[in-house]
């Protein structure tokens, strides 16, 4: 009965052995043939009273070591250094400037090093241009990129965009590994994929998963959104590594984590390479994006939507609204049209609208396929400056030393120079200076205008991180 048993076990793990040689060898295209497999020897006797071993290497076994090997000289650690001031963190008392006069707390706190790291990744060798996540520099007064054969260099930054969360950094080396674009829009969910990055400082680390969903928005994680979803471990110090399917090719920039503690439960998510190039682009050539816009309010098509308007298609921009004397009311779109493909690529959501103009260079056209009771047409639509696009420029009035620049919601503080008037003031980079004296600014030149016809102690009303303050100046 025992010997029955031992056979048949053997057999069992005999054909789960042939099993992994047809997907290493085949579905996974890593280069192993059943042939690398070195022959068992014929005259193996397995010791008397023992179970009959199974021949060693038999089949080669499922394995993504042939592409870590491949992928891994591409992706870099980065830390950085950075400068902050230890200021009572976001407790809006302690950005009050009345309340820290009161209690005798200087404007200017003493100011802290502190170090982080980060992942990041090659993506043009001959230039050494680096991609990673905003978050990850953001701030930085020192960068180090540390390659897997150990050598490091100092990297500049040659732009960084928050709304996306992606930076593009450069070092001055040769010998360098990139990784090729791959593209994103060709993943389905279910595909296999590999991330890398350097978690915990740790060192170089690879995790392996599937692709859980394409096209996640509305996550409020960044201002554009279209995530690749991954159950791949990212953990932290994985920012600005590579999500990569199995021909090794980059198709994600790892970014962020939903985690109850902060690490990994199977739900992380990667900037596409679609939208990361794009960026990266841009960085390149202005050192900066500058986001377009067409001129409409954009829903999403739901069934509801569609049914009322007596049309089939399940997926698209609805367009709401179109703009008096926008570019896309000049190309001929109105209101109820709806957007099916931008570039006859097709769009499934308003948020994929909205990216792919917003990663067009200001000046361009896009394509757009739109459908317009039952009938199917396209129109070309240039890409105009938004009015939150603004020039930054430097304010000369009591606010010396702030560098601002409008927005639909009110002036936002693009910087603010240690120990100036503004500084000293209470504003910080990131506020938004809604109004002056009640009385509502979206410009740096309409807030200009209501300081200087304002008495000599000036209320400013402010937005910082989700709050609301009052500056006296």
């Amino acid at each position: 009965m025992r010997k029955g048993i031992v056979a048949a076990f053997a057999a069992g793990a005999l054909s789960v052995a042939a099993v992994g040689a047809v997907v290493s060898g085949k579905d996974f295209g890593l280069g192993l043939r059943a042939s690398d497999a070195a022959p068992a020897k014929a005259d193996a006797v397995a010791p008397a009273g023992s179970p009959s071993p199974l021949p060693m290497n038999a089949a080669p076994q499922p394995s993504l070591a042939a592409l870590v090997e491949r992928v891994t000289p591409a992706v870099v650690n980065v830390a950085v250094k950075s400068v902050s001031e230890v200021d009572g963190g976001n407790n809006p008392l302690f950005q009050d400037p009345t309340f820290r006069r009161f209690f005798g707390i200087p404007d200017q706190m003493p100011r802290q090093e502190r170090a982080s790291e980060g992942s990041g990744v090659i993506v043009d060798a001959r230039k050494g241009y680096i991609l990673t996540n905003f978050h990850v520099v953001d701030k930085a007064s020192e960068i180090t990129v540390t390659l897997k054969d150990r050598r490091e260099f100092k990297a500049k930054v040659i732009g960084k965009d928050q709304e996306t969360d992606v930076a593009l950094l450069q070092i001055d080396s040769d010998n360098l590994t990139a990784l090729p674009f791959g593209d994103p829009r060709t993943m389905r969910v279910g595909d296999y994929v590999m991330a890398v990055g350097n978690p915990f400082g740790l060192g170089q680390t690879v995790t392996a998963g599937i692709i859980s969903a394409v096209g996640r928005s509305g996550l409020n994680i960044e201002g554009y959104e279209d995530f690749i979803q991954t159950d791949a471990a990212i953990n932290p110090g994985n920012s600005g590594g590579a999500l990569v399917n199995l021909n090794g090719e980059l198709i994600g920039i790892n970014t962020a984590i939903v985690g109850p503690a902060g690490g990994n439960v199977g739900i992380g998510f990667a900037v596409p390479t679609t939208m990361a190039r794009a960026v990266m682009d841009q960085l390149v050539q202005f050192g900066k994006v500058t986001r377009g816009r067409i001129g409409v309010a954009i829903q999403d098509l739901t069934p509801d939507i569609a049914k009322s308007l007596g049309i089939t298609q399940g997926q698209g921009a609805l367009v709401s609204r179109v703009e008096k004397g926008s570019s896309a009311e000049g190309a001929g779109v109105k209101a109820g049209d709806v957007v099916i493909e931008v570039d006859h690529r097709p769009i499934a959501s308003s948020s994929e609208l909205r990216n792919s103009v917003g990663t067009t260079p200001v000046g361009q056209s896009v394509t757009l396929t739109i459908l317009r009771e039952g009938s199917k047409k396209e129109v070309k639509v240039a890409v105009a400056k938004g009015p939150d696009q603004q020039t930054a420029q430097e304010t000369t009035s009591r606010l010396e030393g702030a560098v601002l620049a409008g927005s639909r919601t009110g002036v936002r503080v693009v910087d603010v120079a240690p120990d100036s008037a503004a500084y000293r003031a209470g504003l910080r980079k990131g506020d938004v200076i809604t109004a002056v004296n009640r009385t509502s600014v979206k410009s740096p030149d309409e807030l200009e205008k209501a300081l200087e016809g304002s008495a000599r102690q000036t209320a400013l009303f402010v937005v910082r991180d989700g709050q609301d303050l009052v500056l006296i100046v």
